[in-house]
């Protein structure tokens, strides 16, 4: 059993991915999570917006965990990313087009107006670029490409999700990997013969 504060983080990771972060109130993160409101406050000070922010601080981990785990686990740095996208795929159909990750909304949500929960959200993604970016450079890619193909990675799976969803067509997603890896397999092509690993 987890401890309270994390039934709370657990709740809301759930609800904000049905309904948003503006479409979910504190009443139903209780109702959820089996927590009192005063629970939630004496966890979360600044309310929903501290409750947010921790949201958005524990999913970002789970996933640079898991893009790690499943690129790690490739043949080759290349499929590691494709990988990626079809396990978004996948993830997609299985739950009926339910948002997989609640940091993309939260950030076209409340970019423009909690600034915390904006940060939170921008150290969240820029994790995920490092991570992309510490793969392909494992793998001899050039620092600079690296790091433009992690954010390019990023982007593509982000908006993916966004034109899965609205389309209710997860092929989107897999076709969106493909472009992208194109795109890798060049630069680890380009990258010196001794720099690279696992190709």
């Amino acid at each position: 059993m987890g401890s309270t504060r994390d039934k709370i983080i657990t709740a809301s990771n759930e609800l904000f991915r049905r309904y948003g972060y503006n479409g979910t109130s504190l009443a139903q993160i209780s109702e959820a999570s089996g927590a009192t409101t005063g629970s939630i406050y004496h966890f979360f000070p600044g309310g929903k917006v501290d409750l947010g922010v921790a949201v958005v601080n524990t999913t970002g981990s789970i996933y640079r965990e898991l893009f790690e785990a499943i690129a790690g686990a490739a043949e080759n740095p290349v499929n590691g990313v494709y990988d990626v996208f079809v396990g978004a795929a996948a993830t997609l159909e299985e739950t009926d087009f339910i948002d997989p990750c609640p940091i993309g909304t939260i950030a076209r949500e409340v970019a423009n107006v909690s600034d915390p929960l904006r940060r939170a959200a921008a150290d969240a993604m820029n994790s995920w670029i490092d991570a992309v970016t510490a793969h392909l450079t494992a793998a001899g890619v050039d620092d600079d490409a690296a790091r433009a193909l992690g954010e390019l990675s990023v982007s593509a799976i982000e908006g993916g999700f966004v034109l899965a969803r609205s389309r209710r067509d997860a092929s989107v997603l897999v076709r969106s990997g493909e472009q992208v890896t194109k795109l890798i397999r060049d630069a680890v092509d380009a990258a010196p013969l001794t720099q690279r690993s696992g190709t």
